[in-house]
């Protein structure tokens, strides 16, 4: 079976890490659909960039997806938190081993559920020591980390290296060096 990623998308959220991710995860083949977590596809970015979903959270099934993607910006983790059915649906996906990434302050997401307690992991340095708090085994230095099942990173600027790892878990370690190399990274 083909690989499916929902790289989820709020008001708040920070452009350039759900846009650049979702490139990435493009331009690797990865089947990924950008979801909106509201009923209306719109959203408003961190920085005010208007941006259009694929589709939206009411209309998806979680089983179709191999890996959930958020990308950070404060007011967007914090919408991403106040979403009880994207909630239930990473609670899901943890559950069952599935892949979990998260970047900038959405790491936050899956420290407040409990399900980063044991797992290293990185976050933007103005959440880390909640994600620390909450069980994550911090890695505060590191611009990526692979745990199992989850990938987190730090910020906007490590968007990249973040979208390549995600690369390499589906696609492998040659594709994602390829296009680290065409980007010219």
């Amino acid at each position: 079976m083909e690989t499916r990623i929902a790289l989820f998308i709020a008001d708040g959220t920070e452009e350039t890490e759900a846009l650049g991710t979702l490139d990435l995860l493009r331009r690797a083949g990865i089947d990924t659909d950008l979801i909106s977590i509201k009923d209306d596809p719109t959203v408003l970015s961190s920085h005010k960039v208007t941006i259009t979903a694929d589709k939206v959270l009411a209309d998806i099934n979680g089983d179709d997806y191999d890996m959930l993607i958020l990308p950070g910006g404060l007011r967007g983790t914090e919408n991403f938190r106040g979403c009880e059915p994207l909630l239930d649906l990473i609670k899901d996906f943890a559950a069952k081993g599935k892949g979990l990434a998260a970047i900038c302050a959405a790491p936050s997401v899956f420290s407040c559920l409990g399900i980063l307690k044991g797992i290293d992991a990185t976050s933007n340095p103005g959440v880390q020591e909640l994600i620390a708090n909450d069980g994550a085994i911090l890695h505060k230095d590191d611009k990526v980390v692979v745990s199992g099942n989850f990938i987190t990173s730090q910020a906007m600027g490590t968007t990249v290296p973040f979208a390549l790892e995600i690369v390499a878990k589906y696609k492998g370690r040659d594709l994602a060096d390829k296009l680290k190399a065409d980007i010219i990274f």
